[in-house]
């Protein structure tokens, strides 16, 4: 599965989880917005350290850099570069 089908995934059932069925665009703030919480923000960094081997330690943490499904998808690519 690809990454950005993975990251949708993850966001929907967050998303769910909150009784947020809305429809979401790649590109829509999910943190700032307020659709998601702090504690998503950690779900979501969990999973991309589990799944992507991301190293927030070295790679630093701002909500900002998984704000969004495209967000997300840049960070992996990025980190995939680096």
């Amino acid at each position: 599965m690809e990454t950005r089908q993975r990251a949708r995934i993850l966001v929907a059932d967050l998303l769910k989880s909150r009784g947020d069925d809305g429809q979401l665009a790649d590109s829509e703030s999910l943190l700032l917005s307020g659709r998601l919480q702090s504690l998503d923000a950690v779900t979501i960094a969990v999973f991309l350290e589990r799944e992507y081997a991301i190293d927030f330690s070295v790679v630093g943490f701002d909500q900002t850099q998984i704000d969004s499904v495209d967000e997300i998808v840049r960070l992996v690519e990025r980190d995939r570069r680096d």
